[in-house]
């Protein structure tokens, strides 16, 4: 099957450019979320210039943004070849629901506490809140003693230990060493490198993907001095441009996603 029209969403111009020179049809480019609408089965996405709408085969989403989650449930609904698939996305877009389904098939899951916007907790020990649904250590804050949320949050005991992400894309997977000049790690510091995988950490993070239905994901795992192991966070959006080689493995899985039922009816010849 030939595809006439992808759609490229959310990845910024290099991304784009790499995917262009591997693609023959047209594309719709869209560095933020476009208007679409999907009518009788048909995807049709805002054009990129000038005024209306055209109809797409293929997306490919790569983005976080404040307001996407109808969005994507949007795709899901279209139920079209979308990479990442929007069912997976739409299950992990909202951060608390999507902890609350990983502990549930996770082997390292850790007991979690809640909080109400306005409510007061007191605690003798180190704890950590999260609320929202952006990733890079924002809307995080540690804490002992009393302390009052001004959001609805997600309570955690605060552990001390190495940070790490196993992130899977296309078959392959990498573990890495997570810094910061703080207790809030993350990928970006210099420091950053990858490191041996942990078979557990990668067996577990692999189950979630499956349970959950994602095509890429990148968890978070905090591995403590004692060996054990906590999972912090699941994020369907992982940062692909920290490394090169990721950055280059990402394009290439979408290239070949692009054209892999090109592929399928040429065998078929």
């Amino acid at each position: 099957m030939k595809y006439n029209r992808i759609a490229v969403i959310g990845l910024h111009e290099e991304e784009y450019r790499y995917i262009r020179e591997h693609f023959e049809g047209l594309i719709i480019w869209h560095q933020s979320v476009p208007k679409i609408k999907v009518v009788d089965g048909i995807l049709y996405v805002e054009k990129a210039q000038g005024v209306g709408m055209l109809p797409v085969d293929k997306v490919i989403y790569h983005g976080i943004f404040e307001n996407d989650l109808d969005f994507i449930s949007g795709l899901a609904l279209w139920n079209g070849p979308c990479f990442p698939n929007a069912y997976g996305m739409m299950e992990c877009r909202l951060k608390i629901p999507c902890l609350v389904k990983a502990m549930k098939f996770s082997e390292f899951s850790s007991p979690r506490g809640f909080i109400s916007e306005g409510a007061y907790v007191t605690t003798d020990t180190e704890r950590v809140a999260k609320w929202g649904n952006w990733h890079c250590g924002e809307n995080k804050h540690k804490f002992s003693g009393s302390w009052e949320s001004t959001e609805d949050a997600v309570l955690e005991p605060y552990f001390e230990g190495e940070a790490v992400r196993i992130l899977h894309i296309g078959g392959k997977s990498w573990q890495i060493k997570l810094e910061g000049d703080t207790w809030l790690k993350s990928i970006h510091p210099a420091q950053v490198r990858f490191m041996d995988i942990d078979e557990g950490l990668l067996r577990d993070t692999l189950n979630l993907k499956d349970r959950i239905g994602m095509d890429l994901i990148a968890n978070d795992y905090i591995v403590c001095e004692d060996g054990t192991r906590h999972l912090l966070e699941i994020n369907h959006i992982p940062n692909i441009t920290r490394f090169e080689e990721i950055r280059l493995h990402f394009l290439d899985t979408v290239v070949s996603w692009i054209h892999e039922d090109e592929d399928n009816d040429e065998d078929g010849l």
